[in-house]
C-alpha cells in the first residue's frame, strides 16, 4: 500500500492542531473516514504513534505524514510531546458522486 496520496487528490479541509494534550479521544479509538476521503497526518512537533488494524504500528515523527486510505479503521496515539493535523482530500470526480 503506497504511503502518497494519489496524484488527482485535492485537499478540501483540516483539522485544528492537536497536542497530546488535546487529541480528541475519538482519534485514540478506532475511527475511519468516509468512503472516498483520504487523511494525511502532519506532524509538526515530537512523535505520533499511527495505529492501523493488521499493519504494524508507523511512528511519525516531526515533518512527515503518512496517508489514511478510505474507510480504513486506525487510531493514533502521541510518543510524549508532539502537536499534529490531519488534512482531508478527494478526488474532484469521486466527490461529486458522493453527494
Amino acid at each position: 500500500m503506497t504511503q502518497t496520496l494519489p496524484a488527482n487528490a485535492v485537499k478540501y479541509s483540516e483539522s485544528p492542531l492537536f497536542t497530546q494534550d488535546t487529541i480528541p479521544e475519538a482519534l485514540r479509538r478506532d475511527h475511519n473516514t468516509k468512503p472516498g476521503v483520504w487523511g494525511q497526518i502532519v506532524v509538526s512537533e515530537g512523535t505520533l504513534n499511527y495505529l492501523r488494524e493488521n499493519l504494524p504500528a508507523q511512528q511519525i515523527p516531526a515533518g512527515q505524514t503518512a496517508v489514511i486510505w478510505p474507510q480504513e479503521l486506525h487510531k493514533v496515539a502521541p510518543i510524549g510531546s508532539v502537536a499534529f493535523k490531519v488534512e482531508f482530500y478527494r478526488i474532484p470526480d469521486a466527490a461529486e458522486d458522493q453527494t
